[in-house]
Formats: C-alpha cells, structure tokens, sequence
C-alpha cells in the first residue's frame, strides 16, 4: 500500500503541482539529518516548506514487535521476542554485513531500484526512509577542527552557532572532560549516560597516562552520542537493556524522524511523503522540481521560490548530475576510510557480558600527529554487547561449548574499536550517471578507487595504538584487523564541493552550482573534505548554516 501522509493538511502531489509558483515556498528534498536541520532552519526564518520524501518506514508486523517490547521492562522481554528483534543481523570478525533495524532493512528498501545504483567495491548505501539512514545510524555527534577543513572555504567559526541550534533539538549525552580543550560541547546542558565497566577501566587506566598519551598525539574521553539519556535511570531516559544496535525500542537514540514529526505541528511545514524527485532546475519565476509518485511511477512537479536538496551523497549527486544532463561524467565522492580493530583489556572484567548497559559508543579517541602537522584520526570504542559475543562465538565455533570458560574470559576482555581517517588519505569513489539510448533507462554507477597508501595509514595508526597499550589498557589484535571498502564507514560525501569561486562540479557556499541562484545542495554532497571525526553533525549543520543564511539573502532582497 502506498505511505499516507501522516499529516491530514499534507498536500498531495497534484495539489502540490497546480496553481502558480509561491515564490515564499521552500522545497525540502530529503527527511535525513541535513533535511530536517535545513527546514528548521528555513522555519525559523519564517518561510513556508514543503519537505519531499520518499518516506519508506518499519513494515507493520515489525512495528507491533517493537510496541510490544516498549510497553514492558527489559527484564521482561520473553527470549523469543528477543531473538526476533534481534534477527537477520550476523555479526563475525569483519562486523556487521548491512546494519539493520528493529530486525529490518527497510532503511535501505527500494532506493536501489529506483535510483538505478550498481556499486563496485562500495559500501556506501542510499535511503529512501523517512528519518533516512539516521533510522541505523550509531547516533555519534563530534564535531569538526579548524586543522582538518584546510579545502574548506571558511572557518569552524561558521558552523559553531549551528552545532548549537542542532543540538537543541537532538539532545546530546556527553560529559565535560578534556576532549573540551579542542571539541566544543555547543551545549550547556548535555545528560549523561553510565559507562559500562568496561570502559570505565580503560579511561580510569587512561586517566592515569593522560599528559604521556597527550604527548604522543592521543586524547579520549566519553563518547558523545544523540541519545537521551540519565544518571541513574528514570522515566524518560535510557534503560541500559543492550539493544541499541538493533535499534532503541523505547525511541531514546534520536532519528530525523523524531524531527519531523514535530514540525508537522509547526504552521508553515507540510510533508509530503510517496514521491522521488528526479531532476531540478531554476526558472524565472523560482524553482521548478520533477519526480514521481513512487507507488504509480505518475509523473509530478512542483514549483516554488527555493529547492534545498538533502536526499543523501548517492540521490543528492544523482539529482544534479541528471539536472545538468551531465550524462557518462564521473563526480567524485571523498570518503573517510572505515577500519574495525579489536581490543582486548589487559585486566578481565568479570560479569561483562551480564551487565546492563547501553550499546553504542562508549570512549572516543582522537589521534594527532605529535607534531601538530597532520589531519586528525578517530577512534570509537563499543564495550561487549550482543553483537561482540555473537561475534566471538562464532570464531570459536563448535569449541564453544567444551571451551566456554576460555570464551567467558576472552568476551569479559573484548572490545570493539571502529576507526576513521580524512578523506585525504582514504580511497574515494566514482559517480557516473549513464542513459540507454534505445531504452530511456538511467543507472548510476559507483566504483572504488582505492587509494593505495590508506590501508598504510591505518596500520600505522594501529601500530601507534599497540606502542601505548599499556597506558591505554587494552592491546589492540593487528592480526584481526579489518580495513573496509570505500564506503563503509557512510562518510562520505564532496562530489560538489564548496569553493569560494565554483567551477564545473563546484558550488558555491550555500551549495549552489555555477550560474544557479536557487536551487541548493545541503548535504554531506557539498563537503569539500571529510575529516575522520563523525559526519553527521556537521552535515547538519552546514544545512543549518546554507538554510539560515539563504533565507536571510532573501530576505534582504
């Protein structure tokens, strides 16, 4: 059955399409992260949007499973139910094939059909969801240096009032500790969730290294994570019940969708979900936006004074590409190259695996050259979860059992380190939109180029780690090691740069093509690198920024 606009106002798309261009209304293209933080944005400048999506959500019979879980406490949860919110993951050595959610793949249902996408080598994945791939995202919110945006055309001074204005509505849990000395919190009133003990072992052993670890490029401290949380728990905040990974069935991990279900209530926003944009392009009048209804390939259109396109790398690059006629042209998307280390504490926590606690990121580190002369690295650290064990049991296969006390001990030391590095020294990927002349049909295409010095560069970055293990406290496994193809970490993005004066594939910085004054791309798509420290934030808030500023030029004309 085709979505239903949540929203009774919402328009349809023949209503949409009718009538003369308002030249006050803005056109949304996109429900993720950037989207949203794009039309608060524009809404709290006072103009009127209209977001388009896709808007793809939890098929039914997983939404009951999941209302059943929410209605109850963790202690509980029967093991069937359990294990059915728990399906289709398969965790190993390597990590996760594709994450899921509440058991699901709906994140990623139907976008690669209808986008035409053909991946080699890649990993990256588009969305057509409503909330898009925040609906599997692992809710990390760290921002940018000044020292990694040296391709970027303005300063960390540009973005900070908008990692503000994110994180009034996202929330953050973190706490104050010396990652403040180079990371902003942009918030006065961060909650806190309880590390697991665990991690609370390693930044206790950290805590007592910390001016040598500086020394040597290393700082750390607790994770920063979009959740809500508490210390101790309380209605209203995490439950510490180990599910996170497989999706927060009381909704505390924070997704677009939240967002967009409170602007619904906001005069001036209207959703309207069911329809794909294809192609955009500027008139005298505003904005004119084609697409279709997803369910009856119908074709649509709508016009208006502004389109700000946020549907994500993959379908923002399409968009633009298909909107020039850029035909058999290769864009380029920078990644920031995922690798998954294990670590193993060198002193045994006993009971970890029975303990409760919340799932995602625990401990960043953040890697510097001691010099002062280098982009920065990132590293996420997970403490055991079901996932680890799950992983850990399947390494030792049918020695499980008979060797139970061997696996105990090896998943009460284990930890689980994902890592980043800056686009500048990782693998990136090609994008190039192609059309069957006899048939009308269009595929996008997206092929690794591997850069060969980035799996270089990890390895001498986990060489760095196991130099300092015992001030870190935990011994990273170089032989277990696991460097990702391009894609992988969904970092990624800059197939239209922002430069100061744009170019061909350029744009300009509120994310406009060259000659074009009204249509603007939001998303990570417009990054002109992409530091290892989490995307996500800072795509928000340069959507916030490019939304704010360009309502304001409006304004003043």
């Amino acid at each position: 059955m085709p979505n239903k606009p949540a929203n009774p106002d919402a328009q349809s798309p023949a209503q949409a399409s009718s009538g003369p261009p308002n030249p006050e209304r803005c056109y949304v293209i996109g429900s993720g992260p950037a989207g949203v933080a794009c039309a608060k944005a524009l809404l709290d400048q006072g103009c009127q949007v209209t977001m388009l999506d896709v808007g793809v959500t939890l098929e039914p019979e997983r939404l009951g499973l999941v209302e059943k879980l929410k209605s109850s406490r963790p202690e509980q949860w029967s093991s069937a139910d359990l294990a059915a919110y728990q399906a289709g993951m398969n965790p190993d050595v390597g990590g996760v094939p594709l994450k899921l959610v509440y058991g699901s793949d709906f994140a990623y249902r139907e976008a690669d059909d209808h986008l035409g996408v053909r991946y080699d080598n890649v990993g990256l994945r588009a969305s057509f969801a409503k909330g898009g791939l925040s609906n599997v995202w692992g809710a990390a919110m760290m921002p940018f240096l000044d020292r990694d945006l040296g391709e970027w055309p303005f300063k960390l001074s540009a973005l900070a009032p908008h990692y503000a204005a994110v994180l009034r509505f996202t929330g953050l849990a973190a706490c104050h500790d010396s990652l403040e000395e180079s990371f902003s919190l942009y918030t006065d009133q961060p909650t806190d969730l309880r590390p697991s003990r665990q991690c609370q072992q390693l930044l206790d052993t950290m805590a007592r290294h910390r001016e040598v670890l500086a020394r040597r490029g290393i700082r750390f401290g607790r994770s920063r994570v979009a959740v809500r949380g508490n210390l101790p728990p309380a209605d209203g905040g995490c439950v510490y019940c180990r599910l996170c990974m497989y999706g927060c069935p009381y909704g505390f991990i924070y997704t677009s969708a939240d967002t967009v279900a409170a602007l619904q209530s906001v005069s001036g926003f209207t959703y309207q979900p069911g329809v794909i944009v294809t192609s955009v392009r500027e008139s005298a009048q505003g904005v004119e936006i084609s697409g279709y209804e997803k369910q009856t390939r119908q074709a649509r259109a709508w016009q208006g004074g502004r389109a700000f396109l946020a549907a994500g790398p993959i379908a923002t690059t399409r968009i633009l590409l298909r909107s020039l006629g850029a035909y058999d042209q290769t864009a380029y998307l920078k990644d920031s190259q995922y690798f998954l280390l294990p670590l193993v504490l060198l002193r045994r926590v006993r009971g970890a695996t029975r303990e409760w606690l919340h799932a995602l990121t625990q401990v960043f580190l953040e890697i510097a050259d001691p010099a002062g002369q280098d982009t920065m690295a990132h590293i996420q650290i997970y403490s055991n979860n079901d996932l680890i064990s799950q992983a850990v049991s399947k390494t030792f296969g049918p020695f499980q059992r008979p060797l139970g006390f061997l696996v105990r001990n090896f998943q009460e030391r284990l930890l689980v380190a994902q890592g980043f590095i800056h686009s500048n020294q990782s693998s990136r990927i090609a994008v190039c939109l192609r059309k069957d002349n006899a048939t009308g049909q269009e595929r996008v295409e997206l092929r690794a180029e591997l850069n060969p010095s980035a799996r270089a560069r990890v390895r001498k970055l986990v060489n760095r780690l196991c130099l300092q293990s015992r001030r870190i406290g935990a011994m990273p496994l170089p032989l277990m090691l696991k460097v990702a193809e391009p894609g992988r970490s969904f970092h990624s993005g800059g197939s239209f740069p922002m430069t100061a004066e744009p170019r061909g594939f350029q744009t300009d910085l509120l994310g406009r093509l060259p000659g074009w004054k009204r249509v603007h791309a939001v998303d990570s798509t417009v990054f002109p690198s992409i530091p290892a420290t989490t995307i996500t934030f800072s795509a928000m808030a340069n959507a916030h920024r490019i939304g704010w500023e360009a309502a304001r030029q409006a304004d003043a004309r």
